[in-house]
């Protein structure tokens, strides 16, 4: 019996495997914050209060640029590892989902909001009449962890899976899974700041709920971006991931694809004071008769794409298993025509010898990537599924 292909490979093959795998922007702000951990450290930088986000220096004296260095910049090497793995799973699903450039706004919009309400609530908290905590407006927060926390609850919210694994440990409810790793870390780890993790949180279920439709551009600001000349080295890197056109799990909400209403729905609708009371991210199932040929949007998510993990919609692991045999056996059959072999384009030979190169073999390498119509990273899942 043949040996397992993946336990053969070496730890740098299964790295060069992994890492060639993440999209582009997850990838480079893995590369941006490690680079500039490393370069604070060989020079011995420590001033982490002139670039951290600091509530009373951003209200005394505007010092808006904390809103992202304090982003990008982590204070030990446990810190910038822990985010930075945190990530790459993270990042590279939502960018799947998203696209490169959508998910590199969303980044920024994510770090700009939490910056607003973790001011709003430190000041708010800080000089309360009942119970004043003034030291609230002097906490220095670095990292990348509040935009983690707001990932999480939109990747929680699009997933719609029902229960959630906490460290391997235990299951919880999906909806409470950002509240529970906001009290684990408060309580096993040293120097958390609790507000940082709070607006993410916060956010991420304002983001989920509409609240932030009119701050997110159209598609075609997306496609504008992707067309710049001076990108075109980016947009053809394997990792880059477009917004528009491809095989999108599904569509998040922007304000040009939103319905024809004049304001969010969830602001009119009469959900918002349902929502707010939850406070927590939950799967809308509309009970209203719809036609056969239309399908139920859910608001926050529009369009025809599907969200991960949809329960009544996925087909089963039995059905899984027959569409795969039957688009290998589609791809046999489409490599036996040699009319069809004779006018494939290079890419295709390019990418094989990629797979090939990978520790795959060649004939099973070919079956795959025709079977997944060129795209090497499902190429890559057809064969390792193969190995199972």
């Amino acid at each position: 019996m043949r040996p397992n292909i993946i336990t053969e490979a070496g730890i740098t093959t299964r790295f060069n495997q992994w890492w060639s795998s993440t999209p582009f922007i997850t990838s480079g702000v893995i590369l941006i914050c490690g680079a500039i951990y490393l370069v604070c450290l060989l020079i011995g930088y420590d001033s982490y209060r002139e670039i951290c986000f600091l509530p009373s220096a951003v209200a005394s004296h505007f010092q808006v640029y904390r809103f992202y260095t304090s982003v990008l910049f982590h204070g030990s090497l446990l810190h910038v590892l822990f985010n930075m793995l945190t990530l790459a799973p993270l990042g590279t699903e939502l960018e799947r989902i998203m696209g490169s450039v959508r998910l590199l706004f969303l980044m920024f919009l994510l770090a700009t909001t939490n910056a607003v309400l973790h001011l709003i609530v430190a000041f708010l908290v800080a000089y309360n009449p009942l119970y004043p905590v003034p030291s609230l407006v002097d906490e220095c927060s670095i990292g990348f962890s509040g935009v983690l926390f707001s990932m999480i609850v939109i990747e929680t919210s699009l997933s719609g899976v029902q229960s959630r694994s906490v460290f391997g440990l235990f299951n919880i409810p999906a909806k409470w899974y950002a509240w529970i790793l906001l009290i684990l870390f408060q309580f096993l780890a040293s120097n958390v700041s609790l507000l940082g993790h709070l607006s993410g949180i916060l956010s991420g279920f304002a983001y989920t709920y509409g609240l932030f439709n009119y701050l997110l551009p159209g598609p075609s600001f997306y496609s504008s971006i992707e067309g710049l000349s001076l990108l075109s080295i980016c947009v053809r890197r394997p990792g880059f991931i477009l917004c528009t056109g491809g095989t999108t799990y599904g569509q998040l909400p922007t304000h040009y694809n939103m319905s024809t209403s004049t304001a969010p729905s969830s602001l009119i609708n009469g959900n918002l004071l349902r929502n707010i009371s939850s406070w927590i991210p939950s799967r809308q199932t509309s009970t209203t008769e719809a036609s056969p040929t239309q399908e139920q949007e859910d608001p926050r998510f529009p369009g025809r794409g599907r969200t991960l993990a949809s329960t009544g919609t996925e087909p089963t692991a039995r059905e899984a298993s027959a569409n795969l045999h039957a688009r290998l056996t589609a791809a046999n059959t489409v490599r036996a025509d040699a009319t069809v072999t004779t006018d494939q384009p290079d890419t295709f030979d390019e990418e094989l010898k990629k797979l090939v190169g990978m520790g795959f073999e060649k004939t099973q390498a070919e079956v795959a990537l025709a079977a997944a119509d060129g795209d090497t990273n499902v190429a890559i899942e057809i064969l390792m599924s193969q190995q199972d």
